[in-house]
């Protein structure tokens, strides 16, 4: 049942390549720092490139119609790679005297039969050879305040201008030799105004902009080098207040567009820079690049949203009034608005053109149009997971036949038959096909039902964009997706941020009939004072059913460990000023949270002054708005780490549906020591502050790593230790008594992997076996955080190969299978590792009985054993995080992995010995069955006659 699903995440750039030798591709650049081809036909991935996190994509095109080129980093990097098969064919360092905004430019320019790329970055202006990536020449701006806006070559010259803007009034224009580099002229001009944002060439001679009041458009020519502007206000052009203008640019010839609350206007410059207002549209309109479709002749795309569907216009550029291409396609509304739209030519059976557009949406999918239908789409916003949680699928109604549900008995027969077939190795292709076909109707893990083994079960799924997703565990499939509308921008919320998702409603028992629900929690700001907003989604049907825009902050959610009749699971929000505010609003809500309102604390980390600080519940909010679901806190403790020497860099909590199978840990010598089990227990991890920057920035001796161990009800430090000479990042998990974290040693030069188990030593007494037998035991005695209880530690390091990028523990239900670490290493995949490689007692000679105990020997660094990565040879590109839940069947876990890759599989440590697989020929097993029946039913035939002939001699 494992599957493997693989995105690139939202487009921001895409180059098509359709000539008519090879395959026809579209090229791809993403917010996710992402180069892929995409087939044009299906939508699938030909290859990809993930670059690393700082190496943000400025700009890609296609150059001698068979390499990609990619700006990336700022401008400091271009490279070439094969379009066939995504291999680097060169790379060029583009360095210079100071940042600046960086600009590709790849029009056919050629100098002594190399066909050259213009690239401005680093306040550099570079010729680069398309064959090789040399660098042929290089002219420096390095004027301070100079901001290069436009690189631009007139078609068919020789010569290159570079415009922008000098202390943001005084516009400059260079006029640079294309062979050379060398400069021809320059010309500045200054204005009383100040210039903001960025300009839209019109020409290759003009340009417009906006001033810094957004309400005087500035229309900028430099014919022959010599510099001529006119100023237009935007009031001149509109009737009503436009408000705040903002410029877009299509980059179409003699035509441009800006854009307010309330509309988008394009406008066209005619004559000596004089403007005019083309249309004027109120509904939300994406323009595309121009497109040249032949021998001076441009066009470009206009995508407007109009009810359940979308209008994609195609124009040429010389001629508003005319359309090339107008078409509706309906759209599916919880794809949100168009974002992004780029369009592509071809020529028709009889001569004509015809369009294709690639749409990038709201939820970041992306789709092919073409005439008027939808070639295929694709669900990248899955790239983007911030927050994953399960949901059970419902359970078989009583009375439903399996009958009904599966094949009948005749197509049973048949399709044993094909297995046994092509076990054998006797099925044609005909066979194999059928066997494939029948195997995915008759899947028992595509059924929308539980199962006894708790396999099947749903993944809530919310995405950056705001999107919920529901897959399936059984194939991956999309059950059904949500654009959250409570998270839509609007104007009550103009900067909707989506935060994490919790399980709302469970049900159980007497609830069972009812459908479970999750919450979205978000805020409209990215600030922690800004106020909250609510959502309910169902979790078989995707609908929002319920949404709350809060009159207050969120900036801690606690799901309690209480439920009302409804099975509506009671959460804590803590807002900015530290209020506890109790949802669901219900009067049963509050008596349930009533009675246990003394036993309510949470703690709150301050990474960036290294405070940490516990709370409890005080008396109702002393607002003045009555609210009897708010609640003051009180402050019981604090820790104040000192800033000079530490920073707060990881913390790490048990998951709140571990199940802990054992209190008691049964040692060699037949003693017993009782694990120190809370659920309040919280791992901190500080470094120096001056080793808070990458791995070697500092020397062993300015760098240290202290973790603490803390009891968040009392704030008491459990355990404190400190490794020098060591450096983060630190990646920790906490389990039943122990806490596994991983960093790096900065005088071995390696990663390592610590452990750190606690045991309860008020408990010590509690070993004799008669007093379990006859139950005089106090193993289920109320347990207090105040009965400060006398603690012990145990501890070891190894040395680990890795780098990791997550790292969770297996989850089971039932079962003594010892636990497993899942490690997403540097490499993107994901390893298991036995907990008893990081068992603290490990040591070089263990005894007799420590082996009969299960302890291994120790080794200074932990194995890697290749059969031990789950991911088998697949990656999970970008891994960000791996989660674990408990199936049902004993000792196996469900593991999901996402990043911009999502992967899922069941992982049994122990291996299915008790189960069969869903792939088992029952076919095959009956025939040997009834072959060695036959067998021994000849067997005493023939038998019976020897001995009757041995008797007639």
């Amino acid at each position: 049942m494992d599957w493997h699903q693989q995105y690139i995440g939202k487009v921001k750039q895409a180059v098509f390549h359709t000539h008519k030798t090879g395959r026809k591709r579209v090229v791809a650049s993403t917010e996710q720092n992402i180069i892929a081809t995409l087939d044009l036909r299906r939508g699938e991935i030909f290859w990809r490139h993930v670059l690393g996190p700082n190496d943000v994509v400025d700009g890609i095109d296609i150059a001698l119609g068979k390499y990609v080129i990619t700006l990336s980093s700022g401008g400091s990097i271009l490279r070439a790679w094969n379009l066939p098969d995504g291999q680097m064919v060169w790379e060029s360092s583009l360095h210079g005297p100071k940042h600046s905004k960086p600009l590709l430019l790849t029009r056919n320019l050629i100098i002594e039969k190399d066909n050259v790329l213009i690239v401005f970055s680093n306040g550099r202006l570079n010729a680069v050879s398309c064959i090789d990536g040399e660098v042929l020449w290089k002219k420096d701006f390095e004027e301070e305040s100079l901001e290069v806006q436009q690189v631009i070559q007139p078609p068919g010259s020789g010569f290159i201008y570079v415009v922008g803007f000098a202390a943001s009034s005084q516009f400059e224009m260079y006029k640079i030799n294309a062979k050379n580099g060398e400069l021809l002229k320059h010309e500045s001009t200054a204005f009383s105004g100040r210039f903001t944002g960025e300009v839209s060439l019109v020409s290759s001679e003009t340009v417009v902009a906006l001033d810094s009041t957004g309400s005087i458009l500035l229309t900028i020519s430099f014919h022959n080098g010599k510099i001529s502007s006119q100023q237009t206000p935007v009031s001149n052009l509109l009737e009503d207040s436009p408000g705040l203008a903002v410029i877009i640019h299509p980059s179409v010839t003699g035509i441009f567009a800006i854009k307010t609350d309330a509309a988008t206007i394009f406008i066209r410059v005619i004559g000596e820079g004089k403007l005019e207002v083309v249309e004027k549209t109120n509904h939300e309109t994406v323009v595309s690049d121009a497109l040249s479709i032949s021998e001076g002749q441009q066009a470009f795309a206009l995508v407007q949203h109009a009810g359940s569907s979308i209008h994609l216009t195609v124009k040429p550029a010389h001629d508003w009034d005319s359309n090339l291409l107008k078409e509706s396609i309906k759209m599916d509304q919880q794809r949100g608005f168009v974002h992004k739209v780029f369009i592509n030519n071809y020529i028709r059976t009889d001569r004509s053109h015809g369009f294709r557009a690639l749409i990038v949406m709201e939820d970041h999918s992306l789709l092919l149009l073409q005439q008027g239908a939808i070639v295929w789409s694709r669900e990248d916003g899955l790239a983007s997971i911030i927050d994953v949680t399960t949901s059970e699928l419902p359970v078989e109604k009583a009375g439903v036949s399996v009958a009904k549900v599966e094949l009948n008995l005749f197509e049973w027969l048949k399709g044993h038959v094909l297995k046994l077939k092509g076990t054998l190795m006797l099925a044609t292709p005909e066979d194999i096909a059928a066997i494939q076909h029948m195997r995915l109707k008759s899947s028992e893990k595509s059924k929308m039902t539980r199962d006894h083994n708790g396999f099947r079960k749903l993944l809530i799924a919310l995405t950056r964009a705001g999107k919920l997703f529901a897959l399936h565990t059984g194939d991956g499939r999309i059950v059904w997706s949500h654009l959250l509308q409570s998270l839509h921008k609007s104007e009550s919320c103009r900067q909707p941020i989506v935060l994490n998702l919790y399980q709302w409603l469970v049900p159980h028992h007497h609830a069972l009939d009812e459908n479970p629900s999750v919450l979205v929690v978000g805020r409209c700001g990215p600030s922690s004072d800004a106020l909250g907003v609510l959502s309910l989604v169902d979790s078989y049907t995707g609908k929002e059913f319920s949404s709350l825009s809060l009159v207050h902050s969120v900036a801690q959610v606690i799901p309690l460990p209480y439920t009302d009749s409804t099975e509506q699971r009671l959460h804590l929000l803590i807002d900015a000023d530290k209020h506890a505010h109790l949802y669901p609003k219900t009067p049963e809500a509050i008596d349930s949270f009533q009675s246990e309102f003394s036993n309510v604390y949470w703690y709150s980390v301050d990474d960036d002054n290294g405070i940490i600080k516990g709370y409890a519940l005080k008396t109702k909010c002393s607002s003045n708005v009555a609210d009897e679901f708010c609640f003051d806190s009180r402050e019981l403790w604090s820790i104040v780490l000192p800033s000079e020497s530490e920073k707060i860099i990881t913390t790490a909590t048990r998951k709140l549906n571990e199940a802990v199978h054992t209190q008691a840990k049964l040692i060699a010598d037949q003693d017993v020591m009782y694990k120190y089990i809370s659920s309040n227990l919280l791992f901190v991890a500080t470094v120096a502050p001056k080793a808070s920057g990458e791995i070697g920035s500092v020397t062993p001796e300015e760098s240290w790593l202290v973790v603490y161990l803390i009891d968040t009800v009392t704030g008491r430090v459990l355990h404190r230790m400190t490794h020098h000479g060591s450096q983060g990042p630190v990646q920790a998990v906490l389990s039943e008594n122990w806490v596994v974290y991983h960093y790096f040693n900065l005088r071995a030069h390696r990663y390592e992997m610590s452990v750190i188990e606690i045991y309860d030593q008020s408990r010590a007494d509690n070993k004799d076996v008669w007093k379990l037998v006859v139950g005089n035991h106090n193993l289920t005695s109320p347990v207090s955080s105040y009965s400060r209880a006398e603690v012990i530690t145990k501890s070891q390091s190894y040395f680990f190969t890795h780098s990791l990028k997550a790292i969770a523990v297996t989850l089971t239900v039932k079962g003594i299978t010892s636990k497993q670490l899942l490690i997403g290493t540097i490499g993107d995949q994901v390893l298991a590792l036995d907990k008893r490689f990081l068992d603290p007692r490990r040591s070089v000679n263990p005894t007799q009985a420590e082996r009969e105990e299960g302890i291994i020997p120790l080794t200074d660094s932990l194995p890697i054993i290749p059969q031990s990565y789950i991911t088998h040879s697949l990656r999970v590109e970008g891994l960000q995080s791996i989660i674990t839940v408990a199936a049902k069947l004993e000792s196996t876990t469900l593991v999901f992995a996402h990043g911009l890759d999502l992967f899922f599989t069941h992982y049994a440590p122990s291996r299915t010995y008790d189960s069969l697989t869903e792939d088992f020929s029952y076919a095959l097993l009956l025939i040997t069955i009834v072959a060695l029946v036959a067998a021994i039913f000849v067997t005493w035939i023939l038998s019976q006659r020897k001995e009757l002939q041995d008797r007639w001699r």
